[in-house]
């Protein structure tokens, strides 16, 4: 599928195109204490010169833009050059919370809190339009030699790299001030493998798949194979498979049944810190494929293209339950059924069944219990003591129950599109209990007390798997997602206060809950206490010696991921430096 940017967008491109480096960011050179060494940042006399930067636009077949945020439309100007389009803003205003629409622009984030919110969609063209934190330059890659030629620049100037592909991202790690961007998401195409015939013993059915390929877009394509077959994906249907998703581990609807994506992983294309074009599997670069396995992203390569297992297509069932303020408006009762309905997670799991749900204070909204190999009868049977534990505290509920021919059918029907745009912050835990869920529930009431939401998935075990992924997932029966709403326009103290409740309050119930729980990387908190641990476990020792290896300068980073200890962002905008 041949994507595009909007019009308004690309002359927006080339207007700024041509702006001397003067222009840009309000930045001079910046002396910094004899304990940090830092990235180099336009003002700084170690900054390319424009020549160095059209040489690297040549390299790349003039795929190299100076980034110029998508509302600047709705602005008089952006940084000294005229910019406002009535119809490219009315356009930019109707899709502000559109994931697809969004996702082709060079880098806007899905969730802005990290990006600072200076340029927004607005009816006041006089309002200020600024860069915010976000990169300065962005390679729009449709080559693997694209990325190489930046990651080599990157290298050589000593200029913060980072990776964007579908900007999915709930931690803010592609966003990064005054850095070169490079966007994979124009790196498409897929190849079904009938057998395989690489490293690692498996002979079976898999697919290529180039670094650009989202979720539901590869679902789509493993239905029309001849016979169907199922890739083990996400939930999200915009999610980029082989970027940080399945670097990160890779979680979705079949992960109870089949495991993580990062459990079927076969091969690696990737472009390593050297800026070299190398294969990772079982036999070549052993250590680096399986560091990739789950050991986090943008953090030991950039993938450009991931092989990985397909299995093959299987009847599934589906049901929704609802219980809001329509059954019931007694907040006591409420969360009795919530306890209820978490108290059951060992029993999803062991019938290899994922749950997706969204819970506030008197909404519980389970969309959907989905059940591979199952029809209708069987999961509402395998649900019968879910609803029998309702009926026993008498909470009103709403349910429906389907059954289809099709994983991808059910996958069609019953999962709901995402939206974007919001200011939100998250975090995260992996919960392990023993007995029962009270402190699980406990700490989530307390997130919605405080004007929070959570989500919970039911979750895998495939203990026999040696990858990267934090060993506590095999062990664990659920994940939660506690969300932060945030205002657009907060100042510094109320996004750190904001941050403080998701790790000091919310966050400290939850650990206090299940000390033996961990978290995940790609969707959990940026300021968890020994976030090595929570996110790795027994595996980050092992994770950091490969890191060293093959990026012993740091030319990659994303906050707290392997090595990142003695890189730390300070000033306002931030930079990127390293204790020495």
């Amino acid at each position: 599928m041949r994507l595009t940017i909007p019009i308004s967008f690309v002359l927006l491109c080339l207007q700024v195109n041509a702006l001397s480096p003067a222009q840009r960011r309000d930045v001079s050179a910046t002396s910094y204490s004899p304990s940090y060494s830092c990235k180099c940042y336009e003002g700084d006399k170690c900054w390319p010169s424009v020549s160095a930067w059209d040489a690297l636009n040549s390299t790349v077949g003039g795929r190299l833009i100076k980034f110029v945020p998508h509302a600047a439309v709705c602005h008089n100007t952006f940084e000294g050059v005229s910019t406002f389009n009535a119809t490219g803003c009315t356009e930019a205003t109707a899709n502000q919370g559109n994931q697809p629409w969004l996702i082709e622009t060079p880098l806007a984030p899905l969730r802005t809190f990290y990006s600072n919110n200076t340029c927004q969609v607005t009816t006041n063209p006089a309002e200020p339009c600024t860069i915010g934190y976000m990169s300065e330059y962005v390679i729009l890659a449709s080559d693997p030699k694209h990325v190489q030629a930046g990651v080599v620049f990157a290298k050589k100037y000593n200029i913060r790299l980072v990776v964007r592909n579908t900007g999915h991202d709930f931690m803010g790690r592609s966003v990064a001030s005054g850095a070169l961007a490079i966007n994979t998401h124009r790196l498409k195409g897929s190849s079904f493998i009938k057998k395989y015939t690489g490293p690692g013993g498996y002979t079976g059915s898999a697919v290529t798949l180039a670094a650009g390929m989202q979720g539901r877009e590869l679902y789509r394509l493993a239905n029309q194979q001849s016979p169907k077959v199922v890739v083990v994906g996400g939930e999200c249907p915009t999610v980029g498979f082989s970027g940080g998703y399945i670097q990160g581990g890779g979680h979705g609807p079949l992960s109870t049944y089949h495991g993580m994506a990062a459990d079927h992983a076969l091969s690696f294309d990737v472009i390593t810190a050297e800026g070299k074009a190398v294969t990772a599997n079982a036999k070549q670069n052993s250590d680096l494929f399986w560091a990739l396995k789950g050991g986090g992203p943008g953090t030991f390569a950039i993938v450009t293209s991931v092989t990985v297992k397909t299995f093959p297509e299987l009847p599934c069932a589906g049901t929704i339950i609802n219980i809001n303020a329509t059954h019931t408006t007694d907040s006591a009762l409420f969360w009795k059924g919530v306890e209820a309905f978490h108290s059951l997670a060992n029993l999803y799991v062991a019938n290899g069944m994922f749950v997706y749900y969204e819970l506030s204070e008197l909404r519980l909204h389970i969309q959907p219990f989905v059940a591979p190999n199952m029809n209708a009868a069987q999961l509402q049977k395998v649900l019968q003591p879910l609803f029998d534990k309702l009926n026993a505290i008498g909470i009103g509920y709403s349910t429906v129950t389907k059954e289809f021919s099709t994983y991808f059918d059910l996958y069609i029907d019953m999962f709901e599109d995402e939206t974007a745009g919001d200011t939100t912050i998250v975090g995260g835990k992996q919960p392990r209990f023993s007995k029962s869920f009270p402190g699980c529930c406990q700490s989530t009431q307390l997130a919605t007390w405080h004007h929070h939401w959570s989500y919970r998935w039911s979750w895998s075990r495939h203990p026999t798997v040696d990858n990267a992924i934090n060993p506590g997932w095999r062990q664990a029966s659920s994940f939660s997602i506690t969300v932060v709403n945030v205002p657009e326009n907060a100042t510094k103290a109320q996004k750190a206060t904001a941050e403080g409740i998701v790790t000091n309050t919310i966050g400290a119930k939850l650990r206090a809950a299940s000390p033996r729980g961990g978290a995940y990387v790609n969707e959990g908190d940026l300021n968890e206490p020994d976030w090595q641990t929570a996110f790795w476990g027994s595996n980050y020792a092992r994770l950091f010696k490969i890191r060293q290896k093959w990026d012993p300068t740091g030319v990659f980073y994303a906050k707290t991921t392997v090595g990142t200890e003695k890189w730390e962002e300070i000033n306002d905008p931030p930079r990127l430096c390293k204790k020495n």
